[in-house]
């Protein structure tokens, strides 16, 4: 039996055969004679002309099943490739691991629900095979919000995280990888079940300002009232009391963090679901944000910066990092949002830098996605602005 390996090739080479010779050769001279139990492909649009021939490509020359998609950016080997060719290549040898990749159309996880016998019946995957989920949704034909609830409520226990495949700006421009099926549109996905650890670790990026606050009146999305108060003026109030570096902040990077555990008086960046504010009513003073609100909810105001964003990637990383119990880690896949990379850091490879400070040498790939998924508090969530890691490591 072969021993668990991981590791990751990267090509920013622009013609597209010889990029993905090379990081296929790469990759199989790194396994040392293990054979792959799966490979993770990550490809941007430069090389559009060979979507469809990469499955058979990966076959040939590894003869694993693959999942991946399309990527406006790839990650690998400390190296986070952005607006320029690029393809990461991401091969796993998992002994005692069945490997389950699949497909689903957007119409069929509406169709699924919150039906565990049909989602274990669909994919081949039953709850007592303690399955772990890598997703990667088209943004435009597939609900991933729905996608996560319909898998969280089929597999509770079960790790579920991932990215939403970019690099297309319009239906049918991105293409997902099923083992050796290709698609335009829908989910791909894979299934692991055995003798492997998965951790997931969500970075958002934020933190709160101001105090907590209880939702007194709600309507869906739509927080009219603010412990009792016009919700309009408590921002007005809160901008008021801010330092001018914050208060430039709120003008345009103030979100809404909806606690996720009951109140406990003293709360912790993960504590919250950071979401978006989508619509202000300067008339009524109600506030829109990108989530359904519930009456009594906690929630409190949350800022977004460079050097916030760097601090919680380290606070999330770092305490992982401390877990005295954790196996260390083969390797892991990173799910980064578009918004983040050099262009919000303002340098390159900062996460990736700052994961391998952390954590050590550790083999890792992914890509910028269009959204990336990942837990807090035990559901999973479709979120923006985040850095996401899949952690892969053999149980202790």
């Amino acid at each position: 039996m072969s021993a668990p390996a991981w590791i990751c090739a990267i090509s920013d080479e622009s013609d597209s055969r010889r990029a993905i010779d090379t990081v296929l050769a790469q990759a199989k001279e790194r396994l040392d004679g293990s054979r792959p139990s799966l490979v993770f492909a990550f490809i941007t649009p430069h090389h559009a002309s060979h979507y469809m021939r990469l499955p058979a490509l990966v076959d040939s020359v590894l003869g694993a099943p693959l999942l991946g998609c399309s990527a406006a950016g790839v990650i690998g080997q400390g190296r986070e490739i952005e607006g320029s060719p690029g393809i990461c290549v991401v091969a796993a040898s998992l002994p005692n691991v069945r490997v389950t990749p699949f497909s689903l159309g957007g119409d069929e996880i509406r169709e699924l629900g919150s039906d565990a016998s049909a989602w274990s019946d669909r994919l081949g995957v039953g709850v007592c095979d303690d399955p772990r989920f890598i997703l990667l949704p088209d943004p435009f034909s597939s609900d991933a919000e729905e996608l996560v609830a319909g898998l969280d409520a089929a597999y509770p226990a079960a790790a579920k995280i991932g990215g939403l495949a970019s690099g297309g700006r319009e239906p049918e421009a991105n293409v997902l990888y099923a083992n050796s099926s290709v698609h335009r549109a829908g989910v791909a996905g894979v299934a692991l079940c055995g003798d492997l650890e998965v951790v997931g670790l969500l970075s958002q990026g934020c933190r709160p300002i101001g105090s907590p606050l209880f939702v007194t009146r709600c309507d869906g999305n739509v927080i009219k009232e603010l412990d009792g108060r016009n919700p309009l003026e408590v921002l007005s109030e809160l901008y008021e009391s801010l330092p001018e570096h914050d208060r430039q902040l709120m003008r345009s990077s103030l979100f809404v963090g909806i606690l996720m555990q009951a109140p406990a008086g003293r709360y912790e960046c993960s504590d919250f679901l950071v979401r978006s504010i989508v619509g202000v009513d300067r008339e009524g003073g109600a506030v829109a944000v990108s989530s359904m609100i519930g009456e009594k909810q906690a929630l409190q105001f949350h800022l977004r910066d460079k050097e916030t964003s760097a601090r919680d990637l380290e606070r999330v990383l770092s305490a992982y990092k401390s877990e005295a119990k954790r196996a260390a880690p083969l390797g892991a896949l990173l799910f980064s949002c578009l918004g983040r990379g050099r262009r919000f850091y303002g340098c390159e490879d900062h996460d990736s830098a700052l994961a391998r400070r952390i954590l050590g040498e550790l083999s890792f790939g992914g890509f910028f996605c269009n959204g990336e998924i990942g837990a807090v508090h035990g559901s999973t969530f479709l979120h923006g602005y985040t850095s996401a890691f899949a952690l892969f490591a053999s149980p202790r």
